[in-house]
């Protein structure tokens, strides 16, 4: 597996979240994903014994692109806008795979100021089909205080 090629994922996946593409997105996950927000500061924790910001499994990340999706869902409407910037991608596993990268997200919405989400991402990827799948996607949040940032209804 070449970084070029993790690289071109990572662009892809921020581009359909960027779009609001939610059920492109999902098709770039497994049946088995996970996705995590770990709170920040315990990163490296399990969320069976932890307080996580999120901790989902496929059912509950379908769940939570459907609610994102609702054109009456309070949290999401109008909807954010976002752009996010993927850099410094490394592969640090190559079985399974496993990549790093950073991120800045930037989150637009009505009258409310910029936010700025920054952190680092960690993907377990699998090749499902010729393709490349997620199987575990977390983002951690470099920010100790999510207040300041407001609610995280959005996918991070």
């Amino acid at each position: 597996m070449s970084r070029a090629e993790v690289e071109d994922f990572l662009y892809h996946e921020a581009a359909l979240l960027d779009a609001w593409r939610l059920d492109e997105w999902l098709a770039l996950l497994t049946d088995d994903a996970t996705y995590r927000v770990p709170s920040n500061d315990r990163p490296q924790s399990d969320p069976k014994s932890t307080l996580f910001t999120i901790a989902d499994d496929i059912r509950r990340i379908r769940a939570r692109v459907t609610r994102l999706q609702d054109p009456h869902a309070h949290a999401e409407s109008p909807r954010s806008r976002t752009r996010r910037l993927i850099s410094n991608v490394r592969i640090v596993e190559q079985s399974p795979l496993v990549v790093e990268a950073n991120f800045v997200i930037y989150r637009f919405r009505g009258d409310e100021d910029v936010r700025q989400y920054v952190g680092r991402y960690r993907h377990t990827l699998e090749r499902r089909d010729g393709k490349l799948r997620i199987k575990a996607r977390e983002a951690i949040l470099d920010a100790m205080a999510l207040a300041s940032l407001g609610t995280v209804s959005f996918i991070l």
